[in-house]
């Protein structure tokens, strides 16, 4: 398995680019991979393949970790101008995951990283709008037990 904190471009940016990817809007994501395939010449695939994973929570209450259970992803590993690149999306979708790979593969060789910037920034712009109107209507739903 890929871990993006150790890769040879990890760190804290890497492990919130790739974050971000992993929920990124399908068409979008796909359409601009195609358009910077070109640049990044020869694409090695070092591996392509879907997988079950554990999906790690956390109970809020007494705050311990725990395994909600298995869930199935797409995985794709790349090579290309010199650099490596991953992506990892639940779902049987290897397109997707080849999609996310070839990006992050980009982004790493620099051959295009304000695209690929400026594709994530929105991208996780959207995500953090959606994310807060989740959390909203969640919130309207809380019952405080001591009323009862």
């Amino acid at each position: 398995m890929f871990d993006s904190e150790t890769a040879p471009h990890g760190g804290a940016e890497h492990g919130r680019l790739l974050s971000v990817l992993a929920r990124a809007d399908d068409a979008p994501m796909k359409a601009l991979a195609e358009r910077l395939l070109p640049g990044l010449g020869e694409v090695e695939v070092l591996a392509s393949r879907t997988g079950l994973v554990m999906q790690p929570l956390r109970d809020p209450v007494q705050e311990v970790d725990f395994h909600l259970g298995e869930v199935l992803v797409a995985e794709a590993h790349v090579r290309a101008a010199g650099v490596e690149g991953y992506g990892m999306v639940t779902g049987r979708d290897m397109e997707r995951a080849m999609a996310m790979a070839v990006l992050d593969a980009a982004w790493a060789s620099g051959i295009a990283r304000a695209e690929v910037a400026d594709f994530v920034a929105g991208q996780s712009a959207r995500q953090d709008a959606e994310d807060i109107a989740r959390m909203r209507a969640v919130e309207a739903t809380r019952v405080d037990m001591e009323t009862f």
